[in-house]
């Protein structure tokens, strides 16, 4: 018979969506065991602390047995019988065992009298190497009380024991009781914005048009908000002139919501060197940090000089480490010189090289 109970866990607090909850468990084997004394009256006058051994039983994967003391176990318990679990280890095993039990003197019901049912107060640990083979009642019922009810018939009685022993202790994590998909409201609003419904602004981008919803620019920019919500001249238009960004650049900051849209792998790093300007432009952090991301994963020589410029003039101090560590390869470094990006670094970012040649100096 086994059982298991949660000793601990940390339970998901109100609200619409519940954080991750873990539980610690403590997984027990439980048994029980019955010892009938069948001839009770001739078990007496074995002597004080002498005791009869049940048979062996077997409860948790660990062999037990019980102590009879019809005497008592010790000189002041020479009224009473005492009962005792012993743990049937070898001698030689010096392994610590966990458990909790129960003796029960039985009524003819072969059911647990209240009066006389003792639990251990703590849990015990038998241990030979601590000499702690054995832990039980030494006063469990007196001699007297037994031999005057009725749970001694025909000069027999029964006495069970309930065994727990503890197996092991381990962490598992709370399933929630909804398992909630991930949100796609991001779906919805690129959904929106590529059918062009209800979209309240239109911006003209070289040759191209492109509509979008004012409220959401506003929400996701404090730089579209002030044009299209503020006292600009922009809050009333519904057309927007972009004049100094490309068509591509500015349709992908339309799109941004959580993720940068998908891009060609030939122009990944050009449409990202853009778009970090335009979201730095628009004050759209997160935009910014994703586009910084990218430019570090894919840090080369044809394009090291104006990512560097770009972090200089950006402040994004993440991506000047890379290039800068980058650089400091001799071999990367020739090639970037005799690069056209190696010119436009020293006429836009001076001081930047400055920096490098007190990284290489020794």
């Amino acid at each position: 018979m086994s059982s298991s109970s949660t000793v601990g866990n940390i339970a998901p607090n109100d609200g619409s969506s519940s954080p991750p909850a873990s539980a610690i468990v403590a997984q027990a084997m439980s048994g029980s065991h019955v010892v009938k004394i069948d001839g009770y009256s001739r078990t007496k006058g074995l002597g004080n602390g002498k005791y009869i051994k049940s048979e062996t039983f077997t409860i948790g994967g660990h062999p037990w047995c019980m102590r009879y003391y019809p005497d008592g176990c010790q000189t002041e318990d020479a009224d009473w019988i005492s009962i005792y679990l012993q743990h049937s280890t070898d001698p030689t095993d010096a392994s610590e065992v966990k458990e909790e039990f129960k003796m029960s003197l039985l009524d003819q019901d072969r059911q647990p009298v209240a009066l006389y049912s003792r639990c251990s107060s703590h849990i015990g640990t038998f241990s030979r190497l601590h000499e702690r083979c054995s832990m039980g009642f030494a006063q469990f019922i007196k001699r007297k009380d037994l031999e005057e009810s009725l749970y001694l018939r025909h000069d027999v009685f029964s006495i069970r024991c309930d065994v727990s022993v503890s197996k092991k202790i381990f962490t598992e994590p709370i399933p929630p009781h909804v398992v909630l998909p991930p949100s796609n409201m991001h779906q919805h609003l690129g959904q929106l914005l590529l059918a062009g419904e209800a979209a309240d602004v239109t911006f003209e981008v070289g040759e191209e048009t492109l509509a979008a919803h004012r409220c959401i620019l506003a929400a996701r920019s404090p730089v579209f908000k002030a044009e299209l919500l503020g006292p600009m001249k922009e809050k009333t238009a519904t057309r927007v002139l972009i004049d100094d960004m490309e068509a591509r650049v500015f349709k992908a900051l339309l799109h941004f919501i959580d993720s940068l849209p998908s891009m060609d792998k030939g122009g990944a790093t050009e449409i990202a060197q853009h778009l970090l300007v335009a979201a730095d432009r628009y004050d759209m952090e997160r935009l910014k940090l994703i586009c910084e991301g990218r430019l570090c994963d894919h840090i080369q020589g044809s394009t090291v000089a104006t990512t560097l410029a770009l972090a200089e003039q950006h402040g994004c101090a993440a991506l000047k480490k890379a290039c800068f560590k980058f650089l400091m390869s001799p071999g990367n470094l020739k090639v970037v010189m005799e690069s056209d990006g190696y010119e436009h670094l020293k006429s836009s970012c001076p001081s930047v090289l400055d920096e490098l040649v007190a990284k290489l100096a020794p």
